[in-house]
Parts: C-alpha cells; structure tokens; sequence
C-alpha cells in the first residue's frame, strides 16, 4: 500500500498551488517509508510514497509514465490478478518493464479507459493523468478499502490518500456542521462526506475524471447486486462448497507478495478461518494476536492459540496493559485528520505496530460479519422480525431495564444495555431501528449537544434518509446497509489508518467482490438461523476449526475508557477539552448539555455518557489540532 496525491489547476491562481506538492507527498510518508516521487507539469502535479510489496526494484517506483509519455499513474494498493492481466496485455504487444502491478493496470486503463476498473480484482486507489488531455482520472476499489479524498474550488482540483495531504495544499479548513451532527450519532462519518465542507470522499465503487477546463463527472461502476426477493439460489450443500472455493481462491491470491506475510490471528471465526486457509499455502505462516492482562472479559488469546497450534504458525501474542494502550493514546489522536471515535483503533494501532516489527502484509478477517450476519445486533434484529415470547416480554421490561445501571465492561450490566436497546428497538420501525442501533453513544448529537441551526438539521436529515435508502423488510438489506455503512466508513477506516500510520498493508480476504456477490446471492436463513449466526461460514469450514471456536459468542473489545476518565485523563476534560472556558470561546456545542454530560460521567451510573464524552474528546482534540492559529 501507498500514499497518493495530486493537484490539477483550472487557472492562473491554481497553478500556484502546484508547488506544494512535495509537502503534500511528505504528509503521506507514514503510509509510503520506502520512497517518494513527484510528476510535473504545467498545469498538473502528482506525488507518490511507496510501501514496496509486489516488485521492490526501482522498475515499479512511482509516479510511473508509460513508454508514450502520456499517461502517469499514481497508485495505492494492489491488484491481485495482475499475472493474468499482464499475459492478455503483453499477447496485444504491451512490452513491459518492471515486474509489478502498477504497471500492468497502467496500461490496462490505457487499453480500455474506465472499462478496465470491471477487470480488477484488488483493493485500490489510483489516479492517472492524460498529459495529452489535461484529464486527471480518479478510481476507487468496490468496498472502499483503500481511501482517496479530494477538494475543489474555482482554482484547482487535489485529492489525496489522506486529509492531511490536502491541508498540505492550503485549503479552506470548514467545519461541515452536517458531518459533525452525523458524526456525533455514528462515531464516524459516512462517505461521500467530511468533517470539512467542500472535501469529499469517492465513493466506493466509483470514479471521477476531471479536466483543466474544471469540468468534472462522476460515475459508479460497480453496485452491490441486492435483490429483496431471491428465486435462484443453490442448495445449502452446494452453497458451502461453492464458498469454500471462492474464498479459498480469494486468500491464495492475497498472499503475493515480494515481502513477509502473515495474518491477524484474534480467536474468532473470521481471522481463524483465514489463518486455516493461508496455512496450507506456506510453509511458516506468521500470525500474530494481541490479548489483553488487565480485561480478562475480553481476551481471546486462547482460542488464537488453538488455532496457531493446529496449523503449526508461527505464533506471536502481544499481551497488553491497560497502561499499554494508554500510552498509545495521543500517538492515534495525532495521526487521525478527521474525527473518528471509534476506540477500538488504539487496539488496532498496537498490533499494527507490533505485527510491522515481523511482516510487512497482514490477511485480516473484516467483512465476514457485514457478509454473513455475525454481530450481536444482527441476531437481535432476527428476533424482532421474528416475535414471540421472550422479545415481547423485553418488551414490556423496558422501563424497569431503563432504571438498572449498565455498562460494557461488565457482563451483568452489558447484557442489560443490550436488553434495554433492543426493547428500544422493538418499538420502531426498520427503518429507525437500523439507525438507532447503528448509533455508538446515547445520544443524537443535535438537540442535545450542538447550538441550533436549521439548514444544518435539513441536511442532516437528507444524509440520513440516504443512509437509511435500502433498508426494508428483507433482513438482507441490513448487511446491505452494513456494507455501505459500517463496513466501509467504520471497520475499514479504522484498520486503513491504523495499519498504514505503522507502514503496514492489511488485505481482506472476504471483500473479493465474488466472495461478496455470492454471499448477496444466498437467503438469509443461510447466514442466520435461530440463535446461529455467520451459519454457513462456519458449516462449510468446520473442519477447518478447533471445536471450540465453533459455538462461543463474539466479543469486541472494550477500551477502559471510564477507568481513564476518572483517573489519567480526567484532567483534560474537566480542565481543558471540556472545560466551561473552552466550551463557550469554541461557540459549537451548548455549555449547559456539557455540564449535564460531565456531571453524569463522574457520577455512579455513567451510562453511555462514557462513549459520548469519548466521542467528544477525539473531536475537540482534533479541533484543537487543526482548527486553532
């Protein structure tokens, strides 16, 4: 994986920004420590920071021109079916240079313009310039695995793997008020927006081209292939043999590379599955865990280690403190350059770190739980389309749930959030139930924490009944939603920044778009039935597990974010951050909602004000950061 960026002038004015180039390649460096390039021309530039995976020689640095001179690309990511791309290009008389990808999609797009994009198997983000044109064309993979944000003005157009590449070419740095209402829900913010008004993300599974004459066009090549009623589907015996191939196909061609390899290796079903598969491929596979001392609730180290232990890997567990994370707090609240709450990303930072020391490609297990039904919220959401007894009783024992003390890290007063929310639930429809359990802390972010403005509420409305656009009575359309909405914006924004802040490329085995597109081809009751979920993933690989991993529940980590508020970091809430002062000289949020908030943290029962102060701390730390002289 890599860094990119680049900039286009419409006029005078926008050509000088074009010498910032270099600052803005030089803000990508985390995501490129093994070399940097700049293309120039007079009214375009592209810069590049390579990770070098697939072909280390010189051959393959970039920007890379083709033999004509007309066209250069600038490219993050991989593609896997390159081998077999190249063959086909070099029968049409395509010579070739170098030994690697980039090339070979280079010259792919130079055969069939924006056709080639239905071609590529890979995660990617890549931009090639038609020097003869003065036309910048921009594509980004089918899930948004890979980023790629832009701005543009009435001068000039630039984009970069990072919105700290885009500050680097002094743009206008404007709170979009929408984003941070939406981002206050969700702990994120969805594509195709940011937390700055005028950037924006390309949409997975879309691209742009834009010209010198600053007229630009947007187009999706590619759509999850949804259908609310199924009528062709094979059998449920036929279906796992036919998952097993693709995905067994999908990790044999994640696992090329130039350089060490290995997998995250965290004792649930996803990861295992993935480690089990890559392990018949390579003889000394490394894996790598992290487990956590002071969390036993969470720690699933054990059932890493069964796994490591039938397929012989080379295992690696990193055991943490809660000091440990600590520690790494402020090393992911400096790297992230927009607001993004979600705290498993210091977690994931620290393996990162840790697991780069070894390797420098690691297979994960993401996107099997938006695939195949494997959260929590997913079998509660089966129960409420289902009914009967035992929902309509929780139903009924929400006010008394309302009044007990709740929190996520015990398992008494966990099981008792996740009662009262789904009794919340069950009293909305499909539409405003997603949204109310795709929310993180206990709050809108709107009426209660944020000063009125109308035309802000509008928007935040319109973004929302998007959002919301495909969700019916089909479940299916839940891990739709999933998909495009958590999958892309929260799992894979999360795992992106935090492996490449430590120069690591991370590879998803269940997002080749045919592992994908099969598992939207199959029924529901395939993927969840009764009290089993990801059903089908774990009868047609079995085999391929220790029993023990086969019937446990799924836990996610719980960064001890309380612990840290009423001890280390009480300090820069109640004195800085959120102090009254700061507060009323920001002029965003109301004073007396942050009191209210503040009050119930230290209280005896804080609730889920733990997540909203969490949620608030990232951003005023951001704030501080970005938006202050």
């Amino acid at each position: 994986m890599c860094g990119i960026t680049g900039i286009i002038a419409f006029n005078e004015k926008g050509k000088q920004y074009l010498s910032k180039i270099d600052a803005a390649t030089a803000a990508l460096n985390k995501r490129g420590p093994d070399g940097d390039g700049v293309y120039m021309q007079p009214n375009a530039a592209l810069g590049h920071r390579r990770l070098s995976i697939i072909d280390t020689s010189n051959a393959a640095s970039q920007p890379f021109t083709d033999a004509s001179g007309r066209y250069t690309i600038v490219f993050n990511g991989e593609i896997f079916n390159y081998k077999e791309l190249r063959k086909e290009l070099e029968s049409k008389g395509v010579q070739f240079k170098s030994q690697g990808d980039t090339e070979v999609l280079l010259y792919l797009y130079i055969n069939e313009k924006e056709n080639c994009l239905e071609r590529l198997d890979g995660e990617f983000a890549f931009a090639i310039y038609d020097n003869e044109k003065e036309e910048l064309f921009i594509a980004r993979d089918r899930y948004g695995i890979k980023p790629i944000y832009y701005y543009k003005d009435e001068n000039r157009f630039a984009f970069a793997s990072e919105i700290k590449g885009l500050i680097a070419f002094d743009i206008p740095k404007i709170i979009d008020t929408a984003s941070l209402q939406t981002y206050l829900h969700l702990n994120y913010i969805p594509s195709p927006y940011s937390i700055f008004e005028n950037v924006r993300k390309v949409d997975a599974g879309g691209y742009l081209t834009v010209n010198t004459k600053s007229e630009i066009s947007y187009k999706s090549y590619y759509a999850i292939p949804y259908k609310e009623k199924l009528s062709d589907y094979p059998d449920y015996e036929t279906a796992q043999k036919q998952l097993k191939e693709l995905l067994e196909h999908s990790v044999r061609q994640r696992m090329i590379a130039d350089v060490p390899l290995g997998t995250f290796l965290s004792g649930g079903i996803d990861s295992s599955i993935i480690t089990a598969i890559a392990a018949q491929h390579t003889k000394h596979l490394n894996t790598f865990s992290i487990g956590y001392k002071d969390e036993p609730l969470f720690d699933e180290t054990r059932y890493a280690q069964l796994v490591a232990k039938k397929y012989n890997t080379n295992h690696t567990v990193f055991s943490l403190s809660n000091d440990d994370l600590f520690a790494n707090l402020h090393t992911v609240l400096d790297y992230i350059d927009e607001p993004f709450a979600d705290s498993s990303a210091l977690a994931v930072n620290i393996l990162s770190m840790h697991t780069r020391k070894h390797v420098t490609v690691a297979l994960s297990g993401d996107g099997a739980d938006e695939l195949f039904a494997g959260y929590n919220k997913h079998a509660a959401e089966l129960k409420v389309r289902s009914g009967g007894l035992t929902a309509n009783l929780v139903k009924v024992s929400h006010p008394f749930l309302k009044a007990l003390p709740k929190s996520r890290n015990t398992k008494a007063g966990n099981k008792i959030r996740q009662l009262s929310k789904f009794a919340e639930g069950m009293k909305l429809d499909n539409k405003e139930r997603y949204w109310q359990w795709a929310k993180w802390a206990g709050f809108t972010g709107d009426e209660m924490l944020i000063q009125k403005d109308a035309k802000r509420n509008k928007e935040f409305e319109k973004r929302k009944t998007e959002i919301l656009k495909h969700v019916n009575s089909d479940y299916n359309s839940v891990l739709l939603a999933d998909m495009e909405l958590v999958l892309e914006n929260d799992m894979l924004v999360k795992v992106d920044r935090m492996s490449m802040s430590q120069s690591l490329e991370v590879r998803v085995p269940f997002l080749d778009n045919k592992v994908v597109d099969f598992a939207f081809a199959l029924p529901v009751n395939y993927k969840i039935d009764g009290g089993q979920r990801k059903k089908i993933l774990k009868d047609a690989f079995k085999t391929y597990l220790p029993e023990e991993l086969l019937n446990r529940g799924k836990k996610g980590f719980e960064v001890p974010l309380l612990k840290w508020f009423q001890t280390d970091l009480k300090s820069m809430i109640t004195d800085d951050l959120l102090s009254a002062s700061f507060i009323k000289e920001q002029n965003i949020f109301k004073p007396e909602a942050i009191e209210r908030l503040k009050t119930k943290l230290f209280s005896s029962n804080p609730d889920d004000s733990v997540a909203q102060a969490w949620a608030l701390i990232v951003f005023q730390y951001w704030w501080k950061k970005h938006l202050t002289p």
